[in-house]
Protein backbone atom coordinates (compact mmCIF):
# COMPACT_ATOMS: atom_id res chain seq x y z
CA UNK A 1 0.00 0.00 0.00
CA UNK A 2 0.72 3.33 -0.40
CA UNK A 3 0.11 6.96 0.79
CA UNK A 4 1.10 10.67 0.37
CA UNK A 5 3.49 12.50 2.21
CA UNK A 6 3.21 16.06 3.52
CA UNK A 7 6.16 17.70 1.56
CA UNK A 8 5.31 15.22 -1.76
CA UNK A 9 6.08 11.97 -2.68
CA UNK A 10 4.56 8.57 -2.28
CA UNK A 11 5.76 6.08 0.80
CA UNK A 12 4.88 2.55 0.42
CA UNK A 13 4.11 0.52 3.46
CA UNK A 14 3.02 -3.42 3.92
CA UNK A 15 -0.46 -4.06 5.53
CA UNK A 16 1.57 -5.39 8.37
CA UNK A 17 3.73 -1.89 8.99
CA UNK A 18 0.90 0.42 9.02
CA UNK A 19 -1.44 -2.79 11.34
CA UNK A 20 -4.24 -0.93 13.11
CA UNK A 21 -3.31 2.38 12.44
CA UNK A 22 -5.30 2.00 8.80
CA UNK A 23 -8.37 3.25 10.14
CA UNK A 24 -6.88 6.22 11.38
CA UNK A 25 -4.91 6.86 8.19
CA UNK A 26 -7.67 7.13 5.79
CA UNK A 27 -9.66 9.11 8.63
CA UNK A 28 -6.66 11.73 8.61
CA UNK A 29 -7.38 11.80 4.49
CA UNK A 30 -4.49 9.19 3.33
CA UNK A 31 -5.35 7.54 0.50
CA UNK A 32 -4.55 3.69 0.49
CA UNK A 33 -3.64 1.31 -2.22
CA UNK A 34 -2.40 -1.77 -3.02
CA UNK A 35 0.84 -3.39 -5.45
CA UNK A 36 -1.60 -4.98 -7.66
CA UNK A 37 -3.17 -1.74 -8.77
CA UNK A 38 -0.07 0.19 -8.67
CA UNK A 39 1.25 -2.57 -10.66
CA UNK A 40 -1.48 -2.55 -13.05
CA UNK A 41 -2.53 -5.87 -12.59
CA UNK A 42 -5.57 -8.10 -11.35
CA UNK A 43 -5.16 -10.06 -8.62
CA UNK A 44 -5.46 -13.27 -10.16
CA UNK A 45 -2.63 -12.21 -12.08
CA UNK A 46 -0.39 -11.00 -8.68
CA UNK A 47 -1.02 -14.76 -7.54
CA UNK A 48 -2.95 -17.22 -9.85
CA UNK A 49 -4.66 -19.91 -8.42
CA UNK A 50 -3.15 -23.28 -7.85
CA UNK A 51 -3.18 -26.02 -10.67
CA UNK A 52 -6.14 -28.85 -9.63
CA UNK A 53 -2.75 -31.10 -9.26
CA UNK A 54 -1.15 -28.72 -6.75
CA UNK A 55 -2.05 -30.93 -3.63
CA UNK A 56 -0.88 -33.94 -5.58
CA UNK A 57 2.50 -32.40 -6.62
CA UNK A 58 3.23 -30.95 -3.03
CA UNK A 59 2.53 -34.76 -1.48
CA UNK A 60 4.95 -35.92 -4.17
CA UNK A 61 7.50 -33.27 -3.40
CA UNK A 62 7.38 -33.49 0.18
CA UNK A 63 7.47 -37.56 -0.01
CA UNK A 64 10.66 -37.29 -2.18
CA UNK A 65 12.58 -34.84 -0.33
CA UNK A 66 11.48 -37.12 3.48
CA UNK A 67 12.42 -40.20 1.07
CA UNK A 68 15.92 -39.00 0.72
CA UNK A 69 15.98 -37.56 3.84
CA UNK A 70 15.57 -41.13 4.87
CA UNK A 71 18.06 -42.86 3.06
CA UNK A 72 20.85 -40.52 3.56
CA UNK A 73 19.90 -41.45 7.34
CA UNK A 74 19.74 -44.33 7.14
CA UNK A 75 23.50 -44.50 4.63
CA UNK A 76 25.07 -42.74 7.75
CA UNK A 77 23.38 -44.96 10.39
CA UNK A 78 24.66 -48.07 8.81
CA UNK A 79 27.82 -46.88 7.84
CA UNK A 80 28.56 -45.63 11.52
CA UNK A 81 27.42 -49.46 12.60
CA UNK A 82 30.16 -50.59 9.94
CA UNK A 83 32.83 -48.74 11.23
CA UNK A 84 31.80 -49.38 15.24
CA UNK A 85 32.31 -53.16 13.95
CA UNK A 86 35.19 -52.83 11.73
CA UNK A 87 36.94 -50.79 14.65
CA UNK A 88 36.22 -53.05 16.89
CA UNK A 89 37.04 -56.52 14.97
CA UNK A 90 40.39 -54.39 13.75
CA UNK A 91 41.14 -53.76 17.30
CA UNK A 92 40.67 -57.94 18.19
CA UNK A 93 42.29 -59.22 15.51
CA UNK A 94 45.40 -56.91 15.76
CA UNK A 95 45.72 -57.37 19.52
CA UNK A 96 44.94 -61.62 18.75
CA UNK A 97 47.85 -61.35 16.48
CA UNK A 98 50.01 -59.55 18.19
CA UNK A 99 49.84 -61.61 21.42
CA UNK A 100 50.10 -64.95 18.95
CA UNK A 101 53.55 -63.73 17.79
CA UNK A 102 54.84 -62.69 21.18
CA UNK A 103 53.48 -65.82 22.06
CA UNK A 104 55.10 -67.87 19.52
CA UNK A 105 58.53 -65.90 20.25
CA UNK A 106 58.93 -67.00 23.53
CA UNK A 107 56.66 -70.57 24.16
CA UNK A 108 58.64 -73.67 23.90
CA UNK A 109 57.57 -75.32 20.37
CA UNK A 110 56.29 -78.81 21.04
CA UNK A 111 58.73 -81.40 20.95
CA UNK A 112 58.51 -82.43 17.14
CA UNK A 113 62.00 -83.64 16.89
CA UNK A 114 61.03 -87.53 17.50
CA UNK A 115 57.61 -86.98 15.04
CA UNK A 116 58.98 -88.04 11.69
CA UNK A 117 55.40 -89.06 9.69
CA UNK A 118 55.59 -89.72 6.07
CA UNK A 119 54.30 -87.46 4.28
CA UNK A 120 52.68 -86.93 0.98
CA UNK A 121 52.59 -84.46 -0.62
CA UNK A 122 48.87 -83.99 -3.54
CA UNK A 123 49.35 -81.92 -6.24
CA UNK A 124 46.32 -81.22 -8.16
CA UNK A 125 47.23 -79.78 -11.54
CA UNK A 126 44.62 -78.77 -14.37
CA UNK A 127 46.53 -76.88 -17.24
CA UNK A 128 49.64 -75.94 -15.61
CA UNK A 129 52.41 -76.92 -18.06
CA UNK A 130 54.07 -73.38 -17.38
CA UNK A 131 54.65 -73.91 -13.58
CA UNK A 132 53.94 -77.38 -12.53
CA UNK A 133 57.95 -78.04 -12.85
CA UNK A 134 59.34 -75.78 -10.86
CA UNK A 135 56.44 -76.47 -7.95
CA UNK A 136 58.00 -80.22 -7.59
CA UNK A 137 61.17 -79.34 -7.93
CA UNK A 138 60.68 -76.84 -5.20
CA UNK A 139 59.38 -80.30 -3.41
CA UNK A 140 62.09 -82.31 -4.23
CA UNK A 141 64.01 -79.62 -2.79
CA UNK A 142 62.57 -80.03 0.81
CA UNK A 143 64.59 -82.18 3.51
CA UNK A 144 61.97 -83.91 4.84
CA UNK A 145 61.87 -87.05 4.41
CA UNK A 146 60.02 -89.92 4.13
CA UNK A 147 58.84 -87.58 1.49
CA UNK A 148 56.63 -88.79 -1.48
CA UNK A 149 55.18 -86.34 -4.08
CA UNK A 150 51.35 -86.92 -6.25
CA UNK A 151 50.89 -85.09 -9.30
CA UNK A 152 47.29 -85.70 -10.29
CA UNK A 153 46.68 -84.03 -13.93
CA UNK A 154 42.98 -83.49 -13.91
CA UNK A 155 42.42 -84.40 -18.07
CA UNK A 156 44.25 -81.02 -18.81
CA UNK A 157 44.11 -79.80 -22.64
CA UNK A 158 47.43 -78.60 -22.93
CA UNK A 159 51.12 -80.64 -22.28
CA UNK A 160 50.83 -80.35 -18.42
CA UNK A 161 51.05 -84.14 -18.34
CA UNK A 162 53.69 -84.63 -21.27
CA UNK A 163 56.06 -82.06 -19.65
CA UNK A 164 55.73 -83.58 -16.21
CA UNK A 165 56.50 -87.70 -17.47
CA UNK A 166 59.19 -85.90 -19.43
CA UNK A 167 61.00 -84.34 -16.08
CA UNK A 168 60.14 -86.98 -13.66
CA UNK A 169 59.29 -90.24 -15.24
CA UNK A 170 61.09 -93.27 -13.14
CA UNK A 171 61.99 -90.29 -10.00
CA UNK A 172 61.88 -92.71 -7.41
CA UNK A 173 59.94 -89.49 -5.21
CA UNK A 174 57.58 -88.53 -7.78
CA UNK A 175 54.07 -90.35 -9.06
CA UNK A 176 52.13 -89.07 -11.79
CA UNK A 177 48.41 -89.68 -12.14
CA UNK A 178 46.17 -88.59 -14.94
CA UNK A 179 42.20 -88.92 -14.84
CA UNK A 180 39.38 -87.55 -16.77
CA UNK A 181 38.41 -84.34 -15.87
CA UNK A 182 36.72 -83.61 -12.80
CA UNK A 183 37.80 -80.45 -10.83
CA UNK A 184 40.02 -79.79 -8.41
CA UNK A 185 38.30 -82.01 -5.24
CA UNK A 186 38.23 -84.97 -7.68
CA UNK A 187 42.00 -84.46 -8.08
CA UNK A 188 42.85 -84.10 -4.28
CA UNK A 189 40.54 -86.90 -3.36
CA UNK A 190 42.65 -89.19 -5.87
CA UNK A 191 45.97 -88.25 -4.32
CA UNK A 192 44.86 -88.56 -1.43
CA UNK A 193 43.38 -92.31 -2.49
CA UNK A 194 46.78 -92.92 -3.81
CA UNK A 195 49.28 -91.49 -1.02
CA UNK A 196 51.25 -94.11 1.31
CA UNK A 197 52.21 -90.88 3.71
CA UNK A 198 50.36 -90.31 7.15
CA UNK A 199 50.22 -86.81 6.58
CA UNK A 200 49.07 -84.94 3.54
CA UNK A 201 50.42 -81.93 2.21
CA UNK A 202 48.10 -80.30 -0.60
CA UNK A 203 49.35 -77.51 -2.53
CA UNK A 204 48.18 -75.56 -5.99
CA UNK A 205 50.24 -76.28 -9.00
CA UNK A 206 50.93 -72.79 -9.58
CA UNK A 207 52.52 -72.70 -6.08
CA UNK A 208 56.59 -72.71 -4.99
CA UNK A 209 57.66 -73.67 -1.22
CA UNK A 210 60.00 -72.22 0.45
CA UNK A 211 63.07 -74.13 2.37
CA UNK A 212 61.72 -75.54 5.35
CA UNK A 213 57.91 -75.66 4.94
CA UNK A 214 57.22 -79.04 5.18
CA UNK A 215 59.07 -79.33 8.36
CA UNK A 216 57.24 -76.34 9.65
CA UNK A 217 54.03 -77.64 8.46
CA UNK A 218 54.82 -80.92 10.24
CA UNK A 219 56.17 -79.85 13.47
CA UNK A 220 52.54 -78.28 14.39
CA UNK A 221 51.03 -82.20 13.80
CA UNK A 222 53.29 -82.73 16.69
CA UNK A 223 50.33 -81.93 19.25
CA UNK A 224 47.97 -84.90 18.68
CA UNK A 225 44.68 -82.29 18.93
CA UNK A 226 45.86 -80.72 15.78
CA UNK A 227 44.00 -82.10 12.74
CA UNK A 228 45.20 -79.32 9.70
CA UNK A 229 47.81 -76.67 9.64
CA UNK A 230 47.36 -73.56 7.72
CA UNK A 231 50.61 -72.26 6.10
CA UNK A 232 51.82 -68.58 5.00
CA UNK A 233 50.69 -68.22 1.62
CA UNK A 234 52.69 -64.89 -0.24
CA UNK A 235 52.50 -63.46 -3.40
CA UNK A 236 55.66 -64.68 -5.32
CA UNK A 237 55.28 -62.53 -8.94
CA UNK A 238 55.16 -59.05 -7.30
CA UNK A 239 55.50 -57.69 -11.02
CA UNK A 240 52.96 -55.32 -11.24
CA UNK A 241 50.71 -53.00 -8.93
CA UNK A 242 47.81 -55.32 -8.89
CA UNK A 243 50.17 -58.51 -7.47
CA UNK A 244 51.76 -56.01 -5.04
CA UNK A 245 48.08 -54.71 -3.67
CA UNK A 246 47.36 -58.59 -3.19
CA UNK A 247 50.77 -59.07 -1.23
CA UNK A 248 49.41 -56.61 0.98
CA UNK A 249 46.05 -58.33 1.17
CA UNK A 250 47.64 -61.24 1.96
CA UNK A 251 49.72 -60.10 5.00
CA UNK A 252 47.12 -57.61 6.47
CA UNK A 253 44.09 -59.63 5.80
CA UNK A 254 44.32 -63.55 5.12
CA UNK A 255 47.84 -63.82 7.31
CA UNK A 256 46.59 -61.68 9.99
CA UNK A 257 43.40 -63.28 11.07
CA UNK A 258 44.65 -66.68 10.68
CA UNK A 259 47.57 -65.38 13.55
CA UNK A 260 44.54 -64.17 15.48
CA UNK A 261 42.02 -67.00 15.26
CA UNK A 262 44.45 -69.92 15.19
CA UNK A 263 44.74 -68.72 19.68
CA UNK A 264 40.79 -69.10 19.30
CA UNK A 265 41.17 -72.39 17.16
CA UNK A 266 38.83 -70.86 14.70
CA UNK A 267 40.73 -70.75 11.23
CA UNK A 268 38.17 -71.21 8.74
CA UNK A 269 40.15 -72.40 6.17
CA UNK A 270 43.77 -74.06 5.38
CA UNK A 271 44.58 -72.50 1.92
CA UNK A 272 44.63 -74.62 -0.88
CA UNK A 273 48.34 -73.09 -1.68
CA UNK A 274 49.69 -74.29 1.70
CA UNK A 275 48.39 -76.90 4.42
CA UNK A 276 48.57 -80.22 5.89
CA UNK A 277 45.80 -82.88 6.67
CA UNK A 278 45.86 -86.10 8.69
CA UNK A 279 44.76 -88.36 6.06
CA UNK A 280 42.69 -90.24 8.11
CA UNK A 281 40.90 -87.33 8.85
CA UNK A 282 40.28 -86.47 5.47
CA UNK A 283 38.88 -90.05 4.39
CA UNK A 284 36.87 -90.05 7.66
CA UNK A 285 35.37 -86.79 6.07
CA UNK A 286 34.94 -88.67 3.01
CA UNK A 287 37.54 -86.55 1.38
CA UNK A 288 37.15 -82.89 0.04
CA UNK A 289 33.52 -82.37 -0.99
CA UNK A 290 33.09 -81.42 -4.47
CA UNK A 291 29.93 -79.18 -3.50
CA UNK A 292 31.03 -76.22 -3.41
CA UNK A 293 34.02 -74.34 -5.27
CA UNK A 294 36.33 -73.93 -1.32
CA UNK A 295 37.10 -77.41 -1.08
CA UNK A 296 39.96 -76.78 1.74
CA UNK A 297 37.71 -74.57 3.72
CA UNK A 298 34.55 -76.61 3.29
CA UNK A 299 37.00 -79.53 5.01
CA UNK A 300 38.42 -77.47 7.21
CA UNK A 301 34.67 -76.32 8.78
CA UNK A 302 33.91 -80.24 9.10
CA UNK A 303 37.80 -80.74 11.15
CA UNK A 304 36.52 -77.81 13.57
CA UNK A 305 32.86 -79.20 14.09
CA UNK A 306 34.58 -82.87 14.82
CA UNK A 307 36.40 -80.95 17.57
CA UNK A 308 40.05 -80.97 15.96
CA UNK A 309 42.21 -77.92 16.54
CA UNK A 310 43.62 -76.06 13.10
CA UNK A 311 46.89 -74.74 13.49
CA UNK A 312 48.67 -72.13 11.98
CA UNK A 313 52.25 -72.04 10.80
CA UNK A 314 53.71 -68.35 10.07
CA UNK A 315 56.62 -70.09 9.07
CA UNK A 316 55.51 -72.63 6.21
CA UNK A 317 55.86 -69.93 3.58
CA UNK A 318 54.64 -70.50 -0.03
CA UNK A 319 54.70 -68.40 -3.14
CA UNK A 320 51.53 -68.55 -5.28
CA UNK A 321 51.36 -66.91 -8.40
CA UNK A 322 48.51 -64.41 -8.13
CA UNK A 323 46.30 -63.10 -10.96
CA UNK A 324 48.33 -59.47 -12.58
CA UNK A 325 45.43 -57.92 -14.06
CA UNK A 326 42.04 -56.98 -12.30
CA UNK A 327 39.73 -58.99 -15.04
CA UNK A 328 41.97 -62.01 -14.15
CA UNK A 329 41.47 -61.16 -9.90
CA UNK A 330 37.88 -60.43 -10.35
CA UNK A 331 37.94 -63.96 -11.50
CA UNK A 332 39.55 -65.77 -9.23
CA UNK A 333 37.91 -63.70 -6.05
CA UNK A 334 34.50 -64.68 -7.50
CA UNK A 335 35.79 -68.64 -7.10
CA UNK A 336 36.51 -67.59 -3.67
CA UNK A 337 33.81 -65.16 -2.75
CA UNK A 338 31.19 -68.04 -4.12
CA UNK A 339 32.99 -71.11 -2.57
CA UNK A 340 32.85 -68.74 0.85
CA UNK A 341 29.31 -68.34 0.75
CA UNK A 342 28.96 -71.69 0.23
CA UNK A 343 30.33 -73.07 2.92
CA UNK A 344 29.06 -70.35 5.06
CA UNK A 345 25.63 -71.88 4.17
CA UNK A 346 26.49 -75.56 3.80
CA UNK A 347 27.46 -75.02 7.91
CA UNK A 348 25.21 -72.32 8.98
CA UNK A 349 23.19 -75.25 11.50
CA UNK A 350 26.61 -74.28 13.38
CA UNK A 351 26.45 -70.44 13.53
CA UNK A 352 25.94 -69.22 17.21
CA UNK A 353 25.31 -72.99 17.86
CA UNK A 354 27.23 -73.50 21.34
CA UNK A 355 27.63 -76.71 20.46
CA UNK A 356 30.88 -75.70 18.10
CA UNK A 357 32.07 -73.13 20.82
CA UNK A 358 34.28 -70.36 19.05
CA UNK A 359 33.85 -71.41 15.92
CA UNK A 360 29.86 -71.09 16.14
CA UNK A 361 30.42 -67.64 17.73
CA UNK A 362 33.43 -66.31 16.39
CA UNK A 363 34.45 -68.21 13.31
CA UNK A 364 31.27 -68.50 11.31
CA UNK A 365 30.11 -65.11 12.38
CA UNK A 366 33.45 -63.24 10.90
CA UNK A 367 32.64 -65.18 7.39
CA UNK A 368 28.89 -64.05 7.57
CA UNK A 369 29.52 -60.30 8.48
CA UNK A 370 32.78 -59.48 7.84
CA UNK A 371 33.54 -61.27 4.40
CA UNK A 372 29.92 -61.80 2.78
CA UNK A 373 27.83 -58.84 4.34
CA UNK A 374 30.15 -56.21 5.07
CA UNK A 375 31.86 -55.95 0.71
CA UNK A 376 27.97 -55.82 0.51
CA UNK A 377 27.49 -52.50 2.42
CA UNK A 378 31.05 -51.50 2.42
CA UNK A 379 30.60 -48.64 -1.08
CA UNK A 380 28.60 -46.99 1.21
CA UNK A 381 31.82 -45.35 2.40
CA UNK A 382 32.78 -44.34 -1.06
CA UNK A 383 29.12 -43.32 -1.75
CA UNK A 384 28.83 -41.01 0.96
CA UNK A 385 32.46 -39.34 0.49
CA UNK A 386 31.37 -38.30 -3.23
CA UNK A 387 27.78 -37.14 -1.96
CA UNK A 388 30.08 -35.07 0.79
CA UNK A 389 31.69 -33.37 -2.31
CA UNK A 390 28.70 -33.12 -3.95
CA UNK A 391 27.66 -31.15 -0.54
CA UNK A 392 30.49 -29.17 -0.56
CA UNK A 393 29.80 -27.99 -4.22
CA UNK A 394 26.16 -27.13 -2.79
CA UNK A 395 27.04 -25.04 -0.06
CA UNK A 396 29.95 -22.91 -2.69
CA UNK A 397 27.10 -22.12 -4.95
CA UNK A 398 24.56 -21.08 -2.23
CA UNK A 399 26.69 -20.16 0.45
CA UNK A 400 29.89 -19.08 -1.53
CA UNK A 401 33.78 -20.22 -0.57
CA UNK A 402 34.25 -19.80 3.44
CA UNK A 403 31.39 -22.12 4.11
CA UNK A 404 32.54 -24.16 1.35
CA UNK A 405 36.11 -24.75 2.43
CA UNK A 406 35.05 -25.37 6.13
CA UNK A 407 32.60 -28.52 4.95
CA UNK A 408 35.62 -29.47 2.59
CA UNK A 409 37.74 -29.28 5.56
CA UNK A 410 35.66 -31.81 7.58
CA UNK A 411 35.02 -34.44 4.80
CA UNK A 412 38.94 -34.37 3.81
CA UNK A 413 39.80 -34.88 7.38
CA UNK A 414 36.96 -37.62 8.52
CA UNK A 415 38.08 -39.52 5.25
CA UNK A 416 42.02 -39.13 6.28
CA UNK A 417 41.52 -40.40 9.68
CA UNK A 418 39.13 -43.66 7.57
CA UNK A 419 42.56 -44.28 5.65
CA UNK A 420 45.02 -43.39 8.35
CA UNK A 421 43.46 -46.18 10.40
CA UNK A 422 43.99 -48.57 7.46
CA UNK A 423 47.14 -47.59 6.88
CA UNK A 424 48.33 -48.31 10.62
CA UNK A 425 46.80 -51.66 10.54
CA UNK A 426 48.83 -52.26 7.22
CA UNK A 427 52.15 -51.31 8.84
CA UNK A 428 51.65 -53.59 12.05
CA UNK A 429 50.95 -56.65 10.04
CA UNK A 430 53.68 -55.93 7.84
CA UNK A 431 55.74 -55.88 11.00
CA UNK A 432 54.59 -59.20 11.91
CA UNK A 433 55.60 -61.06 9.09
CA UNK A 434 59.47 -62.04 9.16
CA UNK A 435 61.34 -60.78 5.47
CA UNK A 436 58.26 -59.26 4.22
CA UNK A 437 58.84 -55.86 2.23
CA UNK A 438 57.67 -53.08 4.74
CA UNK A 439 57.88 -50.38 1.89
CA UNK A 440 54.28 -51.77 0.08
CA UNK A 441 52.55 -50.95 3.05
CA UNK A 442 52.22 -47.10 1.39
CA UNK A 443 50.21 -48.78 -1.44
CA UNK A 444 47.29 -49.34 0.84
CA UNK A 445 46.62 -45.54 0.50
CA UNK A 446 45.92 -46.31 -3.14
CA UNK A 447 43.90 -49.60 -2.73
CA UNK A 448 41.11 -48.10 -1.57
CA UNK A 449 40.30 -46.14 -4.99
CA UNK A 450 40.60 -49.39 -7.57
CA UNK A 451 41.37 -52.84 -5.61
CA UNK A 452 38.69 -52.58 -2.72
CA UNK A 453 35.79 -52.09 -5.81
CA UNK A 454 36.79 -55.15 -7.75
CA UNK A 455 36.52 -57.20 -4.31
CA UNK A 456 33.30 -55.49 -3.65
CA UNK A 457 31.93 -56.26 -7.31
CA UNK A 458 32.91 -59.68 -6.79
CA UNK A 459 31.15 -60.29 -3.78
CA UNK A 460 27.87 -58.77 -5.44
CA UNK A 461 28.39 -60.67 -8.36
CA UNK A 462 28.68 -64.09 -6.04
CA UNK A 463 25.85 -63.21 -4.09
CA UNK A 464 23.76 -62.47 -7.18
CA UNK A 465 24.85 -66.28 -8.85
CA UNK A 466 24.28 -67.89 -5.61
CA UNK A 467 20.61 -66.88 -5.81
CA UNK A 468 20.37 -67.86 -9.28
CA UNK A 469 21.58 -71.38 -8.38
CA UNK A 470 24.58 -70.48 -10.73
CA UNK A 471 28.20 -72.69 -9.99
CA UNK A 472 31.69 -73.16 -11.61
CA UNK A 473 34.36 -75.27 -12.29
CA UNK A 474 38.36 -74.94 -11.97
CA UNK A 475 37.80 -71.09 -12.69
CA UNK A 476 41.18 -71.41 -14.35
CA UNK A 477 43.91 -68.52 -14.73
CA UNK A 478 46.61 -68.49 -16.84
CA UNK A 479 49.80 -69.43 -15.67
CA UNK A 480 52.77 -66.96 -16.76
CA UNK A 481 56.10 -68.70 -14.34
CA UNK A 482 56.23 -65.36 -12.81
CA UNK A 483 57.04 -66.88 -9.09
CA UNK A 484 60.50 -65.30 -7.67
CA UNK A 485 60.94 -67.48 -4.15
CA UNK A 486 61.47 -64.93 -1.21
CA UNK A 487 59.56 -62.19 -2.99
CA UNK A 488 58.66 -60.92 0.55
Amino acid sequence: MSWSLAGGGTRYLSVRDLGPNIDSLRARGLQLTTVTDLAGISRDQAMPPLPRNAALRRFMELTSFSLIGWIELGMHTLFLVAMVLGFARLVGILGLAIFQRTARRFARRADAKGYRPAVTVVVPAYNEEQVVCRTVESLLAQEYAPLEIVVVDDGSTDRTFEVLTAAFRGHPRVRLFRKPNGGKASALNLGVDRATGEIIVALDADTVFAAGTIDALVARLADPRVGAVAGNAKVGNRINLVTRWQAIEYVTSQNIDRRAFALLNCVTVVPGAVGAWRRHLILEAGGFSGTTLAEDQDLTLVLLRRGWRVAYADDAIAFTEAPDTLRALAKQRFRWSFGTLQCAWKHRDALFNPRYGTLGFIGLPNIWIFQLLFPLVSPIADLLFLWSLLEVYMNYVQHGPEYAVQSLLQVVMFYSVFLAVDWVAAVIAMFLERSEDRSLAWLVLLQRFAYRQVMYWVVVQAVGAALQGRARGWGKLIRKGTVSVGAG
